[in-house]
């Protein structure tokens, strides 16, 4: 990755005018090998290291003070975390003044801290918005339907079956049991999904299945031929997080998609769910309350748990938040968000893994996939037609092929602004996103 070899490649092939054709498959080759040689290069070998040494020990005290729910513990490692975050972004430079922009580039290549603000500050006050009006309403769903007894071997079976029916290929990936979901593998012909199984709690497995098969089929769709370089590679995390959350919560939460499945849940799980009418199973699936974990939070609420996160690193790299304050921060911005307040730091600013792993600049990809998502799912539906009916006739072939066509196949031969605008022809936009959450849940809300 850093051999000067390869930069000397590099620098051959631009002077010989490869990338002459902005839009030709050799620009976007040289561009993106130019990029990720130019970070790799930028980082002094001794920086490289030490981020590696102290984030695997970081790692564990986190664990350690997790579980104790005593931040002053995972304090001196943090601290470690953020200065070693500062150098590198110093290390790799930036423009502007924000050295934020240096670490989100390396999950968000081309994107700019202020850009990101600039969708995220609307999305956040209309959240803000709709959640409180949500807790006005007198409509409860009844989601203890959700935590009756659900059989393992029956949530497998059905699982499977689901992600099968979207568009995940079982000839050539698989569905294990982790800790927590993840979609990896070794290549082309290879994908591997986890999730994990609460015989109570039934959407964990299921959507965490959806998700992950999301992200497998976008995996599934990358260009085998160009396995190896760039542009057989995914265009971002936030395009990556677009498919697994566009299959999970615009598809399999909707209503379309119980619609072709809900029978076959109440036959897999008949002693739970025997007696519940649809409407009932379909309002518990989409509950929305305000809660303090991240990974449990519904579809409404859950943009603005990586909004606290988006603002709390930019004031940690900046030097505008001291370490030892966070706790504090966390849980004003918390209450200011959720009308919440933390109530210790398990469930407040110890509960992700991301910081102590050295993974600042991350967090935004997850709500910048969402935006995307819907974007490309308002553009799809022009394309496509009634997806609506599609689904709950179970063809969700339309869907993916859309997608393999118009997103997968490209790898990174589109930064993620460019290729929002090429798929949906307009820039990226926190309406589409907002337009779907108020749809749906004043639907569902009485509102």
């Amino acid at each position: 990755a850093t051999s000067p070899r390869r930069g000397q490649l590099l620098t051959a092939l631009e002077g010989e005018g490869a990338a002459a054709d902005p839009s030709s498959d050799e620009a976007a080759l040289l561009r993106e090998a130019r990029h990720d040689y130019d970070r790799a290069t930028r980082l002094p070998r001794s920086l490289v290291e030490e981020i590696s040494r102290v984030t695997t020990l970081s790692q564990q005290a986190w664990v350690e003070a997790r579980k104790t729910s005593r931040f002053s513990q995972f304090l001196p490692w943090l601290e470690k975390v953020v200065s070693l975050k500062r150098q590198e972004a110093e290390a790799i430079g930036y423009d502007g003044g924000v050295p934020y922009d240096a670490l989100l580039d390396a999950y968000e290549p081309g994107a700019k801290t202020a850009d990101v603000s600039a969708v995220f500050t609307p999305l956040r006050n209309e959240l803000v918005e709709l959640v409180s009006r949500i807790q006005g309403s007198s409509v409860r769903p009844d989601i203890d339907i959700l935590t009756r007894r659900y059989p393992v071997d029956a949530q497998r079976e059905f699982s499977i079956d689901a992600a099968r029916q979207i568009g995940f290929s079982f000839d050539e990936g698989r569905l294990d049991i982790a800790a927590h979901p993840f979609c990896s593998g070794f290549g082309p012909g290879d994908c591997r999904l986890t999730t994990r199984f609460d015989e109570h709690h039934f959407p964990g497995a299921f959507f965490g299945t959806l998700h992950e098969a999301g992200h497998g089929i976008y995996e599934q769709g990358l260009d085998r031929e160009q396995y190896g370089t760039p542009l057989g590679d995914s265009t971002s995390l936030g395009i990556h997080e677009s498919q697994s959350r566009m299959w999970e919560n615009l598809v399999g939460r909707s209503r379309a998609f119980w619609q072709r499945f809900y029978g076959p849940a109440q036959q897999a799980f008949s002693e739970a769910l025997g007696e519940v009418e649809f409407d009932e199973f379909y309002s518990a699936v989409n509950d929305v309350r305000p809660s303090f974990i991240r990974v449990e939070a519904d579809e409404v609420t859950y943009n603005l748990h990586i909004m606290l996160r988006f603002e709390l690193e930019q004031a940690l790299v900046a030097g505008d938040l001291q370490p030892a304050d966070l706790p504090g921060v966390w849980n004003e911005t918390f209450a200011r968000y959720f009308d919440l307040t933390p109530p210790d730091d398990a469930q407040g600013c110890l509960q992700d893994i991301h910081w102590s792993a050295g993974l600042i600049g991350y967090f935004p990809t997850y709500a910048l996939g969402n935006m995307y998502a819907s974007q490309f799912f308002g553009a799809a539906r022009i394309a496509l037609g009634d997806l609506d009916a599609q689904f709950a006739e179970g063809e969700f072939q339309p869907l993916k092929q859309w997608l393999n066509e118009n997103i997968h196949r490209h790898g990174r031969r589109y930064r993620a602004a460019d290729l929002v605008k090429r798929v949906s022809g307009a820039d990226l936009s926190h309406q589409p996103l907002m337009s779907h959450l108020r749809g749906k849940f004043e639907e569902l809300y009485r509102l």
